[in-house]
């Protein structure tokens, strides 16, 4: 039986993820399958992947064959490197031990990268807010500052009004107050 590591397809219309299965190639995309390894969601940032990494790598070693998708998943989480180790240790280049410190190596750099990127894209995202917030700052002093100009205006012209209305309203010079008599 030839079998395949391949992506079983699961969601709704626009909104796909995955199983990642071992089937029988002549078996449908979404039909019988021997094994459910793990899940594949592409649709978070990063894509979400859950595996059952002993199991994929039991497959990986007996000999079944991956879609180009699957492969590179199976790659990302290390099914690949700890495959090449594991040949090593077979062919006597170096003892189990020594594979594992390897592995454990190659996937501490690989996290360290991963947070290196988080922390990156968390520092652009940051800076954008700020941007934002700085423009929407400026945009406010700007409304202030006319609001504060058409209020000063306002109040120009009513104390225009107020000192033509009070020259209107004062007596002539020689005419006396009836108070004053």
């Amino acid at each position: 039986m030839a079998t395949k590591i391949r992506l079983q397809r699961h969601g709704r219309k626009g909104y796909a993820f995955y199983s990642i299965v071992i089937a029988d190639v002549r078996a449908p995309r979404d039909g019988k399958f021997t094994e459910k390894i793990g899940t594949y969601n592409p649709n978070t940032t990063p894509a979400t992947v859950d595996l059952k990494f002993d199991r994929a790598l039991y497959w990986v070693e007996v000999g079944a064959q991956p879609t180009d998708t699957v492969r590179n998943i199976l790659s990302k989480e290390g099914v690949y490197m700890m495959k090449h180790l594991r040949g090593g240790v077979k062919k006597g280049a170096f003892d189990e031990a020594a594979a594992q410190a390897k592995f454990e190596a190659w996937k501490a750099d690989k996290q360290k990268g991963l947070d290196a990127l988080k922390a990156k894209e968390a520092a652009d995202k940051k800076a954008a807010a700020e941007a934002r917030l700085a423009a929407e700052k400026k945009t406010n002093e700007e409304i202030a500052k006319k609001v504060a100009e058409k209020k000063a205006a306002e109040a120009a012209a009513k104390a225009e009004a107020e000192a033509a209305e009070a020259t209107a309203d004062a007596p002539a010079e020689g005419t006396e107050t009836p108070a004053e008599a």
